[in-house]
């Protein structure tokens, strides 16, 4: 059974005789360890009412580009196919989500949902739960322990979110059961879109997609299965060597729901291995410490959702003189003076996503190279999103604010970073080779 905590009722209408049960898959795009597909089966099962699942693919999502659709489809097509083993339809409208499930609730008994963190996942949710006529419960599937079990504030580092964490983990760290559908579908009154035509779209298609990366349940179990088996024993002491890449490359497939985090610790703690406590430390703290970062900080995307300590010493040196200064456009093509922080920047627009600790560069090297600190945030924003596949979520809020401060401390002063933690090329150069790296993307 999925536990209470998970579970929450988004408005008091009561159950309808209809003829189905939908659920509507939004953040959790996979039909593996999702607690919102095996509560919809069993609410299925138990009012003997056939279940549907529908996606609304809108063509304008924020700062999304064909980039991440092609890999988002690449995964539902997945979906699709495990879901018609199971005997379950899958239903797939181009238009937004909230609009698309609305026109389809005149016939539900009730709708369920997965659980989205970020402003416009809430607001869509928001909206169908005052417009339907139906109960609308949301079934949280993408944190190991639910956001308000862990903490009920914004917290200020990962230091003080652990014990809380792994207080819970015990409870939550468990499998999930997997539901048997009994009620079948034999209905033909709906139409699909055609999930490998995504040409008759609008959406952006200026970012090329990649091949890097192949979207989807699979692909990301056969990436954990390479990292289990060969890379994670040495994951602490080589993960911030680019060269090394003993990265999971999870993020993406995270990003998206393609794969659960749950499914992820529990396959780690099986393999019991020397790197566990780190790696575990990244994918469930860190990664949680980011979702509670934007569902209590309404200013997450934004300069303003930043620490008052970091704000105050980033204005205060707003003034230093920059040895160099960059446009968005010289940035965004990788035009600077410095080889490594263009080979980060190509890096990413070639791959779809950047090593973890040439990220942490490139941020603060953005900050170093721009006249005001706020131009700088929405910079970093910009780049991230538009090209990183795992760009656009709460970790990648995350990640472009602790470049400013945002989960860190003060350091000491400095020129242009005040008290924001400083990083050079000297600190790259003492860790890795980062020559062979910069010469990989000459």
């Amino acid at each position: 059974m999925i536990q209470n905590e998970r579970i929450k009722y988004l408005n008091d209408k009561k159950i309808r005789n209809e003829k189905y049960i939908y659920y509507w898959m939004q953040q959790s795009q996979r039909t593996e360890y999702n607690h919102a597909l095996e509560f919809a089966i069993n609410q299925s099962n138990k009012y003997k009412k056939p279940l549907i699942v529908y996606f609304g693919l809108t063509d304008s999502y924020p700062d999304a580009n064909i980039r991440h659709y092609k890999f988002m489809l690449e995964g539902l097509k997945e979906v699709e196919k495990s879901l018609e083993k199971r005997g379950i339809k899958f239903l797939l409208n181009q238009i937004s989500p909230d609009i698309g499930i609305v026109n389809f609730s005149k016939n539900a008994s009730m709708i369920i949902v997965d659980r989205g963190y970020l402003k416009i996942q809430k607001k869509w949710r928001q909206n169908v739960a005052k417009k339907i006529k139906c109960p609308l419960i949301q079934i949280e599937s993408d944190a190991i322990v639910p956001i308000e079990v862990a903490s009920d504030k914004e917290e200020y580092a990962a230091s003080t979110i652990r014990p809380k964490i792994n207080n819970k983990l015990p409870q939550y760290l468990i499998k999930i059961k997997k539901e048997k559908y009994n009620q079948g579908f034999n209905e033909k009154e709906f139409d699909s879109l055609n999930i490998k035509d995504i040409s008759k779209t609008k959406i952006d298609n200026i970012v090329k997609p990649i091949t890097t990366f192949i979207g989807g349940t699979n692909q990301a179990l056969k990436q954990l299965n390479l990292f289990l088996k060969y890379k994670i024993n040495n994951y602490k002491e080589n993960r911030n060597d680019p060269n090394l890449n003993f990265i999971s490359n999870m993020s993406p497939y995270l990003h998206f729901g393609q794969v659960s985090s749950l499914q992820i610790a529990l396959l780690v703690l099986k393999n019991k291995t020397a790197g566990n406590e780190s790696y575990l430390d990244e994918l469930i703290i860190r990664r949680e410490l980011s979702m509670n970062f934007v569902h209590y900080n309404s200013e997450y995307n934004n300069y303003n959702g930043l620490p008052e300590w970091s704000k105050k010493s980033l204005k205060k040196h707003e003034i230093d003189k920059r040895k160099y200064t960059y446009s968005t456009s010289i940035l965004e093509n990788a035009e600077t003076h410095d080889s490594y922080w263009n080979a980060a920047q190509k890096q990413m627009i070639k791959e779809g996503k950047m090593h973890g600790y040439m990220r942490m560069y490139w941020g603060k090297k953005i900050i170093e190279w721009t006249k005001k600190p706020i131009s700088a945030f929405k910079i970093a924003l910009y780049l991230n999103n538009k090209y990183e596949l795992d760009g656009r979520d709460p970790n990648a809020y995350s990640g472009v604010a602790w470049c400013f401060g945002k989960h860190d401390r003060p350091w000491a002063e400095r020129p242009i970073f005040g008290n924001i933690r400083y990083m050079n090329a000297n600190g790259l150069k003492r860790k890795f080779d980062i020559e062979k790296y910069a010469k990989k993307y000459e």
